[in-house]
């Protein structure tokens, strides 16, 4: 299908929820993490995202059960005419259930053409929205249940980055760089995609792009009292039938 990734693999470990991506050198090596994989792929910019938590502790198995469930039961409402917030009040009532918190300050997101994040915004709360599912309608729903606070922050260095527009630069290598991200058509990117082909000159050039607002940096973002997070995720099409399509399921 000549499918490419639609933002680098996230691995996102324990009390971490998003965003953390390892960068070349990295050497992690998993033992009793609570891990949650987040992969996005595309074909001729039609994205699809999907996300699972992985308990390699064998304590955690509530937790994991807690987001995958609350996904499973807000694809069950979702039809043309369900409110936003009707979504959201399923994924808290069944994250409640099991006496963890719902990630209020992250949701679910509509999918456009070279676009992973825009407009519905799909809580995992009940946020009293009324904006209505509606035909046509392609997004993901992707609870996140916490141990903690229920609150994530910006948490440690960023290695995922988007660019956001295009400016004159100085240096050579910053042109080079710049010219091969615009490949990604807009699509975010990682540090560790950069350093393998332009080795470490590729952490110049980001810094470069980050100070003239060229690109935007994503930090991992963890539940702010460092609660273990799970996530659980899968992409909708509602299509002009008003049937509700799962892309992302197997």
């Amino acid at each position: 299908l000549g499918a490419k990734p639609a933002f680098p693999v996230q691995l996102s470990l324990n009390h971490i929820a998003a965003h953390f991506c390892p960068d070349e050198d990295d050497k992690t090596v998993f033992s009793e993490q609570l891990i949650n994989l987040d992969v996005g792929v595309h074909v001729d910019g039609y994205i699809g995202d999907n996300a699972v938590t992985v308990d390699l502790s064998g304590k955690n198995e509530a937790l994991v059960k807690a987001s995958r469930e609350a996904l499973e039961e807000a694809l069950k409402v979702i039809k043309i005419g369900t409110t936003l917030g009707e979504i959201g009040r399923t994924i808290q009532e069944i994250i409640s259930e099991y006496g963890f918190s719902p990630v209020r300050n992250l949701s679910g997101h509509g999918l456009g053409h070279f676009k992973q994040h825009e407009k519905p915004s799909i809580p995992n709360f009940d946020t009293g929205d009324k904006t209505k599912i509606e035909k046509g309608m392609v997004f993901a729903v992707e609870p996140f249940a916490s141990t903690g606070s229920g609150i994530v922050q910006d948490s440690g260095e960023a290695a995922v980055f988007m660019l956001l527009n295009k400016k004159p630069v100085r240096s050579q290598i910053t042109r080079e760089v710049l010219k091969f991200i615009e490949g990604y058509e807009g699509l975010p990117f990682c540090r560790r995609w950069l350093t393998k082909k332009f080795g470490a000159k590729a952490n110049f050039a980001l810094r470069e792009m980050l100070q003239t607002g060229i690109i935007k940096a994503y930090p991992p973002l963890a539940d702010s009292n460092k609660g273990l997070v799970s996530q659980a995720e899968h992409s909708v099409l509602v299509d002009n039938g008003g049937e509700v399509i799962v892309l992302t399921e197997l």
